[in-house]
């Protein structure tokens, strides 16, 4: 067990990460005496990322996991090793700025009720740009779809500091995540069979179910790489996103809405394969059925997740929830970029 001297551990998950923490770590451990801890939770790493860690880093603490069971598990793994107050869940392809963790930090102890949060995140490799991972901050439709703002489906803004504010959000990125460690272990912590992607969204969800808050610090600024170990369009992407979309669903949302949603859910997504089919990505299209075949396939199981999660729920926080389509406003209407929406989410309080 590692027990932090500082209120906040930051612990980066990593896989083969060596490359990462090369060009990382340094400003990571620089940052340090604004207040955390760092701590490198390796999982399962077929290379000699937790050794060059231990020579390099001798005040960076480390965490072993014997097995690669993906994002989820190995935070769930991590964590449970590490006490601290605040966890700060930093993936290892993340770059931090000077000054980068004081805002959060000075979030949490700021806003009543806030849970957790996310700092402004731009793209790594086009560093003007907002970033996929989480951008602006993120939100839901009505319909069950996530998008962020500075990062509409596939277009990217540029951050010109129109992002620089503080809000109220629907999920943070789970790419560089802040979030008081009593909470996270109370609500369960991330579901280990998202594996990857949504089960920050998941884990934000839970929280705002149980009354909390979910916030964006504009005033922290981060670089996320991306796609360092499921690339952006991949099958395998795709395959989460649309299977981990249904489950997060199934867990979390009312039973009332559910009864609609669903069929709903099954005539839209019919309509992303189709779409998928007729410009020939044939790949697409069978991946968007193995993901509901799966899903259904077990919805058993997901059912008893969601009697589980029912247990935390006291009056449900709906701030982030877009009331409205967001891929008819963006396919049919052409509003690719968030201030077209003409929706301003409330400031953090």
């Amino acid at each position: 067990m590692i027990t932090c001297a500082q209120d906040t551990a930051v612990v980066i998950l990593s896989y083969n990460g060596k490359k990462w923490h090369e060009l990382f770590l340094p400003m990571i451990v620089a940052e340090a005496g604004t207040g955390y801890e760092v701590i490198v939770a390796d999982n399962a790493s077929t290379d000699d990322t937790l050794a060059w860690v231990n020579d390099n880093y001798p005040t960076v603490k480390t965490v072993q996991i014997p097995i690669n069971r993906g994002f989820a598990n190995g935070y769930h793994e991590a964590l449970k090793q590490i006490q601290a107050k605040y966890y700060v869940l930093l993936s290892a392809d993340f770059e931090v700025t000077p000054g980068w963790f004081p805002p959060l930090i000075n979030a949490m102890q700021r806003y009543t009720g806030l849970a957790a949060c996310q700092p402004r995140i731009r793209y790594w490799r086009e560093r003007e740009y907002l970033e996929y991972a989480g951008a602006g901050g993120g939100f839901m439709d009505k319909y069950g779809y996530m998008f962020c703002r500075g990062r509409m489906f596939s277009d990217l803004e540029k951050d010109e500091g129109q992002y620089s504010d503080d809000i109220e959000v629907f999920w943070a990125s789970g790419g560089c995540m802040m979030i008081r460690a009593d909470l996270y272990h109370k609500i369960g912590g991330l579901d280990n069979d998202f594996y990857a992607h949504m089960e920050e969204i998941d884990l934000c969800w839970r929280l705002k179910n149980a009354g909390y808050k979910i916030g964006y610090i504009g005033q922290s600024l981060v670089y996320h790489v991306g796609g360092s170990v499921i690339s952006y369009g991949s099958p395998q992407k795709l395959f989460y996103n649309f299977r981990n979309n249904l489950i997060l669903l199934t867990k979390n949302e009312k039973a009332s809405k559910l009864l609609w949603l669903f069929p709903m859910r099954l005539v839209l997504d019919g309509i992303a394969g189709l779409r998928l089919l007729l410009t020939g990505q044939f790949i697409g299209t069978w991946t968007i059925l193995r993901a509901h075949f799966n899903f259904y396939g077990s919805l058993g199981k997901w059912l008893k997740r969601r009697r589980e999660c029912s247990k935390h729920i006291t009056h449900r926080n709906e701030e982030g929830i877009y009331n409205r389509s967001i891929v008819w406003d963006y396919f049919v209407l052409r509003k690719k970029v968030f201030p077209k929406l003409k929706w301003t989410p409330k400031p953090l309080s």
